[in-house]
């Protein structure tokens, strides 16, 4: 069994003696979540191409601890948001693609709790759910967490193949409950969906009367190629369409800030379920968020990431092509963090992680962003994390652990 997987077992033996809620089967967990504790026991050097994160030396650390906090900005804050953040927010949003309006905007604790919030509210037992395959493995778990039945629908370089889609629904004769999408830079094969396939989208979640959950963490993060629209802009306001936003990836991880945009019918429904979650969103940290924005320095950081990125981004794409050019085939993302990797030859990268590891890099198997299991042969690298000497240290080291793996020494 894969040391990454080891986090994520939810049977001990006491577990048979407790009287579990019937959803606890369903917890499976995050295998990226559970790499970060993995790494961290670890002694020797990593190279650390799996977690989704900022680049550590991108983060604005000084800027944020320069915004003043009064004594009571460590009070408890307003369940749909901070006041001040929710200002500066709606602010920096206006005249772009997620535009919105004070009565459909909820700050959240990170992207996840508006994932998760929204599988609260309209997910039952046995509902059927779509999601990108590949796809990121916490949103697919959170849909899981609640019960729900999951239809994987293939991703290919233009994001979700909606045709795919509606064959797959008509042949089941079920209409999803739901749809998870994560439009642009997809997490984790950094695919965009195509404008034409964004507005089929919306149409067939009218259609079938389904919502359609939109995550978009790395929009913000394109580095080549034209913008489009965002599923919040093409919806024009229509209820069906939920958009999950944060500052993780633009700002940064440890902050949990993050909001929802949803149809103002919701908002005493979203403000209910926060309560019983976590009553409100870390107030300290939505004033630095705030902070940051009103000073101006969000606008010429998001700048700069954008350069910092590209650069990661061609020299890791030169270092596959120099380890592994005629044997693996990778993506070409116009932003956001990651390339999917899918080697030509059988290789195990469940089984790579670990003599991968050993050897000093760290990747996220292809398994772990699919809940049946289809890409064994794939895996992901984030290259935003990491400057471009030590990603092409990294995929040496890679390319030293797919020998290995091939030559049976484990």
């Amino acid at each position: 069994m894969s040391t990454i997987h080891a986090g994520i077992h939810t049977g001990v033996s006491t577990a048979a003696r407790l009287p579990l809620a019937a959803r606890s089967e369903h917890l499976v967990g995050s295998v990226i979540d559970s790499s970060t504790s993995l790494l961290a026991e670890q002694t020797h050097d990593i190279v650390r191409l799996a977690m989704g994160s900022p680049a550590q030396d991108a983060i604005p650390a000084a800027a944020l601890s320069a915004v003043p906090l009064e004594t009571h900005a460590y009070d408890y804050a307003a369940t749909e948001g901070d006041p001040v953040l929710r200002e500066a927010l709606l602010a920096q949003l206006a005249g772009t693609s997620d535009e919105t309006t004070p009565d459909r905007l909820m700050i959240t604790s990170g992207g996840m709790q508006g994932l998760d919030l929204a599988h609260k509210l309209f997910t039952d037992p046995g509902d059927l759910v779509v999601v990108e395959a590949p796809t990121y493995t916490n949103g697919s778990a959170t849909a899981l967490s609640y019960s729900a039945d999951l239809l994987e629908i293939p991703v290919d370089e233009d994001g979700l193949d909606v045709d795919r889609l509606e064959a797959e629904v008509r042949r089941i004769g079920r209409r999803p409950k739901s749809i998870y999408a994560i439009p642009t830079f997809q997490n984790p094969s950094g695919a965009t969906l195509a404008l034409e396939r964004r507005v089929r989208l919306i149409e067939l979640a009218r259609e079938w009367g389904s919502m359609l959950i939109d995550d978009d963490p790395y929009g913000l993060l394109r580095f080549s190629g034209d913008p489009l629209p965002t599923l919040h802009e093409l919806a024009d306001g229509d209820p069906l369409v939920y958009s999950v936003r944060t500052f993780s990836k633009t700002v940064a991880p440890g902050l949990r800030v993050g909001w929802v945009d949803a149809d103002p019918s919701l908002r005493q429904l979203l403000v209910n379920a926060k309560q019983a979650m976590d009553t409100c969103t870390n107030l300290p940290a939505q004033r630095q968020v705030a902070g940051f924005i009103a000073s101006g320095g969000f606008d010429a950081h998001v700048a700069d990431q954008r350069i910092v990125y590209k650069e990661r981004k061609e020299a890791m794409r030169a270092a596959l092509t120099e380890h592994f050019g005629g044997e693996a085939t990778w993506t070409d993302p116009d932003g956001g963090f990651f390339l999917w990797v899918t080697f030509d030859a059988p290789i195990d990268t469940t089984a790579l992680f670990e003599v991968a590891l050993a050897e000093g890099v760290a990747v996220i198997p292809g398994n772990a962003f699919s809940p049946g299991g289809l890409f064994p042969h794939s895996m992901r690298l984030c290259f935003a994390s990491t400057p471009p000497a030590r990603i092409a240290a990294g995929v040496a080291r890679l390319r030293t652990a797919v020998d290995r793996l091939a030559a049976g020494r484990q």
